[in-house]
């Protein structure tokens, strides 16, 4: 399941529906969460330390392919990878897309359909192609 946000809502809303316009943002990233943010983007807990970071992935068309036959459904088009854990990461539930590389707005949440304990020496996480879904409804 995935919802966009709050901000990402009223960006929306009031660059269609009244003066102000929304420039899309130079660089979309994903991040992974053990606690899932609430669509008012409060309550998250991002990974942080061991060697994790935000993964950059867009904006391009060649990063996510488009919806299919109305359903909604956005889809990386190819591998999200990130960077191999030195520390234990914790039990990774979700995973987010931002504007920045820290900080910076959070658009959408998704819940992974699989939760995964990553700990130090793990293989770099990834999201195979096709596997990051967004629906934006």
């Amino acid at each position: 399941m995935s919802a966009a946000t709050n901000a990402l809502e009223e960006l929306i809303g009031n660059h269609l529906l009244r003066t102000s316009s929304w420039p899309k943002p130079t660089g979309i990233y994903v991040a992974l969460f053990t606690t899932l943010p609430a669509k008012d983007g409060t309550g998250g807990v991002e990974v942080s330390g061991g060697n994790y970071a935000r993964v950059q992935n867009g904006p391009a068309d060649a990063d996510w392919d488009p919806p299919v036959s109305g359903n909604g459904e956005f889809s990386n088009a190819a591998a999200v990878v990130f960077a191999s854990p030195v520390a234990n990461w914790g039990n990774v539930i979700g995973a987010g897309i931002y504007d920045a590389s820290t900080g910076g707005v959070l658009l959408a949440c998704a819940t992974l359909d699989t939760a995964r304990n990553i700990v130090a020496g793990d293989p770099a996480p990834n999201f195979p192609a096709g596997s990051l879904k967004f629906i934006f409804s």
